[in-house]
């Protein structure tokens, strides 16, 4: 069955099709929340699989199932920090971190130091220029399935993952090292993968 179905069983009750559902999905929800909240996790991937499972109609299948899911993740995500705002700020996605709502490191704990130096880099980078990438590098979507995922054209996704690599490769520069190419992030993309 494919995903549309499995979510029409388990909305009418058919665990079993959302258990499936659930494991098709479950890494990669689990990898988009790993290096944007240092805790909490396994409650944000709940409340992504449980809003899925409540929003009927919402999965119209004008896209992927993984970009509406991912949607929703971001969605979530985006929640989460707007609860967490301390100083009542509303949490803005092109313009705010993970740094400034959670300044500590994440759970995904890199083997070696240039991931470690990714990974914080891109958690500097305003939040939606991070889902950006990721979703590029690491899960090798379209821009047309990150659109989807981001509610923007894919001309907009497009711009921000030009955005995205530029400003991840000025965080990178740092010291003697000077800015990655296209080539350096995409090898280390794959690397950081691998790893996942």
């Amino acid at each position: 069955m494919d995903d549309r179905e499995l979510l029409e069983q388990w909305r009418a009750g058919d665990r079993a099709a959302g258990n499936e559902l659930f494991e098709r999905h479950f890494t990669a929800v689990c990898n988009f929340f790993r290096n944007k909240v240092s805790d909490g996790v396994d409650d944000l991937i709940q409340r992504t699989f449980v809003t899925c499972l409540e929003v009927e109609g919402g999965f119209r299948g004008e896209s992927s199932f993984r970009s509406y899911l991912m949607g929703i993740a971001r969605n979530v995500l985006l929640r989460s920090f707007r609860e967490k705002s301390r100083d009542g700020r509303t949490f803005a996605p092109l313009e705010h971190s993970v740094c400034d709502v959670d300044p500590s490191p994440s759970m995904l704990v890199a083997g070696r130091e240039e991931h470690a130096q990714l990974f914080d880099a891109l958690r500097k980078l305003p939040l939606d220029l991070q889902i950006t990438l990721e979703l590029y590098f690491w899960e090798s979507w379209t821009m047309r399935e990150i659109a989807a995922a981001l509610e923007v054209p894919p001309g907009t996704a497009a711009s921000r993952l030009r955005r995205g690599k530029a400003a991840l490769k000025e965080l990178l520069a740092t010291g003697n090292r000077p800015e990655p190419s296209d080539d350096d992030l995409m090898a280390w993309a794959v690397k950081v993968r691998a790893t996942l």
